[in-house]
């Protein structure tokens, strides 16, 4: 789910597209007293896009112009890197996205942590008789031989298949398989719906545990890794160049049940109108806004 180092010159000629099908790369904000922000996010990351919608519109209410871009995570990083976008608020660290990190870590900032808790999962069915990725061990034919991935080049990708299966024996027997987030959130819900075996790739928080009956599989050997942190990065010089703003976003933190239900709300109740779900949201959660921007 998470994207992994691209490569430098493939993140160069992507962040030329993107930035350029944005309407150019020279929107990041300016110095004390500029109103103008640019936000990067990544599509489909359920948590980046809620707390990016989320933002947008706290910022827009304390009379900030607002622009967001999406890009994929390489072109992101390096957009940050070169003054472009001003924050990223789905920054994964330290592991998920420590290539990024070692690439471009010296020209941006760590302004805050706001999820301290985000481990990448193998999870199924709650009427799976499945309890432990040692499980998995024989049982290839009766999942067809497949885990249910999402973005070859995401890190959960690499790690389910270069980490988890050979950890725990699984090579040749299992194949991660790749396609979308989206693809592998419909193949959930066919199954799920049918009451069907099925094993999938995925991580927390996600809206996904409250919509679907699944958990996870443990992981005794600690082949997916620690969990990693959620971090809002800026590029270099913004904490000093917008002041009050990095003092809000060094307040903000959400916990798994806020996070759900926003998630949930953009992702299924108000799909493709995130401002709607943001707004019901912050109705039922009249002092989050308060508590952070007064």
């Amino acid at each position: 789910m998470r994207f992994k180092f691209m490569g430098v010159a493939a993140a160069a000629l992507a962040l030329s597209l993107g930035l350029s099908a944005c309407g150019g790369g020279d929107s990041g904000s300016g110095g004390e007293g500029d109103k103008k922000l640019t936000i990067g996010m990544v599509a489909g990351w359920a948590e980046g896009e809620a707390a990016t919608a989320l933002w947008e519109k706290m910022l827009e209410d304390k009379g900030y112009e607002v622009d967001v871009k999406t890009l994929d995570a390489g072109p992101l990083y390096a957009g940050m890197a070169k003054g472009d976008i001003d924050l990223y608020l789905d920054a994964w660290l330290p592991g998920t996205h420590e290539d990024y990190w070692k690439q471009y870590g010296d020209k941006l900032e760590k302004i805050g942590i706001w999820y301290d808790n985000a481990p990448l999962t193998i999870a199924v069915p709650n009427y799976s008789p499945l309890k432990s990725l040692e499980d998995l061990k024989g049982k290839g034919s009766t999942y067809g031989g497949k885990i249910i991935g999402i973005e070859k080049s995401s890190g959960l990708y690499r790690v389910s298949k270069e980490d988890m299966l050979p950890a725990y024996g699984l090579e040749g027997e299992y194949e991660v398989t790749t396609s979308s987030t989206a693809a592998m959130l419909a193949e959930l819900k066919k199954a799920t719906d049918a009451k069907k075996d099925i094993v999938v790739t995925l991580w927390r928080p996600h809206w996904a545990y409250a919509k679907f009956p699944i958990r996870d599989l443990a992981d005794p050997k600690g082949a997916m890794g620690k969990p990693d942190a959620m971090n809002i990065v800026g590029r270099e010089g913004f904490a000093k160049d917008q002041a009050e703003v990095a003092g809000w976003l060094k307040k903000f933190k959400m916990n798994d049940q806020q996070l759900g239900t926003l998630e949930d709300l953009m992702e299924n109740k108000h799909k493709g109108k995130p401002e709607q779900a943001v707004n019901e949201w912050l109705q039922a959660n009249p002092n989050f806004a308060k508590g952070i921007t007064g």
